[in-house]
């Protein structure tokens, strides 16, 4: 055989080098055969590459949000945040194209890594989102590839055969809106729906209770298990047809059931995805738990201390809290995002690889800046001490493409206020905006074929942002929306007057609402009445008058609400009792009609109620 040059010198030089990587020439080395220059195989093959030695422990990052109620676009709301040389800052936050440019930040911190939900995702939404029955928030979370979102109250806003669609995807109608009016293939959530407390009548989940992600570093895995729930009251809140049905189950309970079957199934993390809250008296992200309270407290003091993290949510308030610090027994770590996609925040855990237990987490509210914006007289501007993200860009044409559509809509003026109407409470717990929906609720049912009303009651709860009107002094139908987006109808009942005092003591004493924590309902002009708190329950309303007249408890009375409360919602069981329903128009062009009716409109004083509490 002939060999050219160029190959010989080849051979030499591979010779050469195998010499020298086996201590050729210095008699150390091992025999060996030099492959043929022709690309045979060699007879002795290639070292095979050392075993990585497993971690002894594992890092994971979770990445949590709560209560987006759908707002996709920055809902011009600012984080007071410790500013540098002392103070504070105002950072303008939210908007989900940022904040899905800020879950990604963080999830390129670490590959391990868990993007959760703590509830009302949806639901409560502004027009842009809730015009179309929220598929754009769906589509938008979608893009973020989050892992599971556990289901809130609002999500049973619109019934659960609706929210089954928002996870499964579809065109089906279960709502007086057109579903799939942009995107004509709606493909629902790629993320899971978790619901452990939400039980059919056949004895399943809504949805499933549990989610477990794993993570492999080096041969080693370790899995996190997530157990999500709404508040056990969610039917008290919520429209009851649309939970009809269902039975909501207690949050702890729940959850150390489930902790057996996770373990079992080889969780080392678990973590407790629940709506329900907290509030503090310190800022979004101070860790000293001061002045810690809420009705999570009462769950988490029942919960396994196998627990790790409890992911909370509804309150709106955001805070960071080591909940040992308040009960040595449950060293869980409690934390909660705030509302509207403003923060995320960013968990880490370190678990041991061995032990299979979490040793070490620790937490802080990330806030979600995005751009400056400008309310009433004063502007927001970024600012550099914290970060700001830019937008996705897909997320950003996605919103786009539906603000577009609703556009017209949204811009369209519906006529003039002289000045805000906010939703800050009077000491008597009444809200000029309150007021001024219940009195468009009354001039949309007061005549005789619509109803007949002579007094009208909304709910605090429902009335979703203050309404404050540009310089010219004009309201928009996007601001309205924004201000009502339940798409509740009107319902007008025969009550006798001591049904209305029945309903009204309610206020203070049935379920969730009570003396501590009422929820005062806001009333028409048409009606005044006081009460004294020092009372005993069920004589606390101490008078009523229907246009300065005093009111007869066997008199009967024509009542206007919502849909809402017509059905019991927010404890207020006593509506049921009403009799001769009429259903009405939206409650959203109610208050159109009536703003448009009575341009300029000043809002109302807030002295239709008396507190004669000492």
């Amino acid at each position: 055989m002939r060999i050219s040059l160029k190959h010989a010198a080849l051979a030499g030089a591979v010779a050469a080098a195998l010499l020298s990587a086996c201590g050729g020439g210095g008699g150390g080395g091992f025999p060996f055969v030099l492959p043929s220059v022709g690309g045979g195989t060699p007879n002795t093959p290639p070292p095979t590459p050392p075993t990585p030695t497993p971690p002894e422990k594992m890092d994971v990052k979770l990445i949590s949000f709560n209560d987006l109620h759908g707002n996709l676009e920055p809902p011009k709301v600012s984080i007071s945040a410790p500013a540098t040389g002392g103070g504070t800052v105002s950072v303008p936050a939210g908007g989900v194209a940022y904040m899905a440019t800020a879950v990604a930040a963080l999830k390129a911190r670490n590959p391990n890594n868990a993007v959760v939900s703590a509830g009302d995702m949806i639901g409560a939404s502004p027009l842009v989102s809730s015009l179309f029955l929220d598929e754009p928030t769906i589509e938008a979370v979608n893009e973020m590839k989050i892992d599971f979102n556990a289901v809130g109250n609002h999500e049973f806003d619109k019934g659960q055969t609706e929210l089954l669609r928002m996870k499964n995807g579809g065109c089906a109608k279960n709502t007086p809106l057109e579903p799939c009016r942009v995107n004509k293939a709606f493909p629902g959530a790629n993320f899971g729906f978790l619901a452990a407390n939400t039980v059919k009548g056949d004895g399943n989940t809504l949805f499933p209770a549990t989610g477990i992600k794993s993570f492999t570093q080096d041969g080693a895995t370790v899995k996190v298990g997530f157990i999500g729930m709404t508040l056990k009251g969610t039917p008290t809140i919520v429209t009851p047809s649309g939970v009809a049905g269902l039975t909501f189950k207690d949050e702890a309970d729940t959850a150390n059931a489930l902790i057996p079957q996770l373990k079992s199934q080889g969780a080392d993390a678990i973590v407790v995805v629940v709506h329900e809250g907290a509030t503090t008296t310190v800022g979004y992200n101070d860790k000293s738990c001061a002045g810690l309270s809420g009705d999570v407290l009462p769950i988490l003091d029942r919960l396994d201390p196998a627990v790790d993290v409890v992911i909370s949510g509804h309150t709106h308030r955001a805070y960071v809290c080591d909940y040992g610090k308040m009960n040595a027994a449950k060293p869980f770590l409690l934390t909660s995002a705030g509302q509207y996609g403003t923060l995320l925040t960013d968990i880490d855990l370190t678990i041991d690889t061995r032990t299979r237990k979490v040793t070490a987490k620790s937490a802080n509210n990330v806030i979600v800046q995005s751009e400056a914006f400008t309310s009433g007289a004063a502007t927001v501007a970024t600012t550099d001490q914290y970060p700001v993200f830019a937008k996705n860009q897909t997320v950003a044409a996605l919103i786009a493409n539906y603000a577009a559509v609703a556009a017209p809509l949204v811009q369209r003026v519906v006529g003039q206020l002289t000045g805000p109407a906010t939703r800050t409470s009077s000491p008597s717990r009444e809200s000029p905006l309150g007021n001024l929906i219940a009195d468009a609720q009354l001039a949309a049912t007061a005549a005789p074929s619509k109803g007949g009303a002579q007094i009208a009651f909304m709910n605090p709860g429902g009335v979703r942002a203050d309404l404050t009107p540009a310089a010219s002094g004009d309201v928009s139908y996007g601001q309205i929306f924004t201000v009502q987006p339940f798409g509740n109808s009107l319902v007008v009942k025969t009550m006798t007057g001591a049904q209305i005092r029945a309903v009204l003591e309610q206020q203070f004493n049935s379920g969730a609402n009570t003396v501590a924590q009422p929820r005062v309902l806001l009333p028409s002009r048409s009606l005044s009445y006081s009460y004294d708190l020092s009372k005993a329950a069920g004589s606390r309303i101490t008078a009523m008058a229907l246009n300065g007249t005093a009111m007869s408890d066997a008199t009967t009375y024509r009542v206007t609400m919502n849909s809402f409360l017509a059905t019991g919602g927010d404890n207020f069981t006593v509506f049921n009792q009403g009799t001769d329903a009429l259903g009405g128009d939206q409650d959203v062009d109610a208050l159109e009609a009536y703003i448009a009716a009575n341009s300029p409109l000043a809002p109302p004083a807030t002295t239709r109620i008396t507190n004669l509490t000492p």
